[in-house]
């Protein structure tokens, strides 16, 4: 396995690789590399012959009072845990080499626009053009044919997805299920922030989702009565704060002011314990057509 550091150097080995006729698939991650990164490298190989993992902690999609300094970042780990996966290429570029005038003089972005009006977007202005410009960076300088994301960060993939049909990329995209702990919650790599307290109560995020997805299967139509049984639930927890609990269109992802038969939607719901904030949700497709 080679680790990466450099723009020039990653790009040359892809356009080797590829007159290799090899299959490249990427997976982009910030690190601290849990067991749903590790299914994410795993659907990566069963659908390419070349395996690169980028481990970039982005600055451009942290907000002003967010945790970019805090972050954990562990790259011997991550390279041990990836190299035991038999991956090819770890890409590990610094903040330099991804922002050469530095991310605060960036003048080039890639925005998709609409789509982060709601869910998360509505609380972290600026986050998805972070995130669309620096996945952008990557699809240019490790030019794969397959791209694997998790589908914990349901927007994100919606939005990258769009960005990846109207810039006409030539790259498959694929989302992979939530991996989760056995109380039901999401693996993420905040998790670590949570005192034991706070991660007992965190398992209200899953509860939630679980039941606006079964809400929704039974056939409830009303996105109010949804967000409500969502909110009953996520009140159990004496130290959660609530940011958001929505429904919207799967694939606008806009509100809805009835559920159709057949659509699909995306229920999620966004939770702080102190300064943590954790996030699930769920696409669901209504019954009947």
């Amino acid at each position: 396995m080679e680790v990466i550091r450099t723009v020039r150097e990653m790009q040359a080995h892809a356009d080797a690789r590829r007159r290799e006729g090899r299959r490249l698939a990427l997976v982009p991650t910030m690190g601290a590399l849990h067991e749903g990164h590790l299914a994410l490298v795993r659907t990566a190989r069963a659908h390419a012959d070349h395996v690169t993992v980028s481990i970039f902690v982005n600055p451009t999609q942290f907000g002003p009072n967010e945790d970019y300094a805090r972050y954990p970042r562990q790259l011997e780990q991550d390279v041990a845990a990836l190299e035991a996966l038999e991956v090819d290429v770890v890409f590990a570029p610094t903040v330099e080499e991804m922002y050469p005038d530095g991310p605060e003089a960036n003048l080039t972005w890639v925005y998709v626009e609409k789509l982060d009006a709601h869910l998360c977007g509505r609380y972290r202005p600026g986050h998805f053009r972070g995130v669309t410009t620096i996945v952008a960076k990557l699809f240019n300088i490790c030019k794969p044919h397959v791209a694997v994301f998790g589908l914990k960060d349901a927007q994100q993939f919606q939005i990258i997805r769009r960005m990846v049909r109207d810039l006409h990329y030539d790259i498959e995209m694929i989302g992979v299920p939530t991996v989760r702990e056995p109380d039901g919650l999401a693996l993420s790599s905040r998790n670590t922030y949570l005192s034991p307290e706070e991660r007992k109560q965190a398992v209200v995020l899953s509860q939630a989702v679980e039941a606006a997805r079964r809400a929704i299967e039974a056939g409830e139509q009303r996105p109010e009565a949804i967000v409500e049984a969502m909110r009953q639930i996520l009140a159990r927890a004496p130290l959660a704060r609530v940011q958001y609990a929505e429904v919207v269109d799967a694939k606008t992802l806009q509100p809805v002011a009835r559920i159709r038969p057949g659509q699909r939607v995306l229920a999620g719901v966004a939770v702080f314990f102190g300064d943590t904030r954790l996030i699930d949700s769920v696409f669901v497709e209504a019954p009947g057509a």
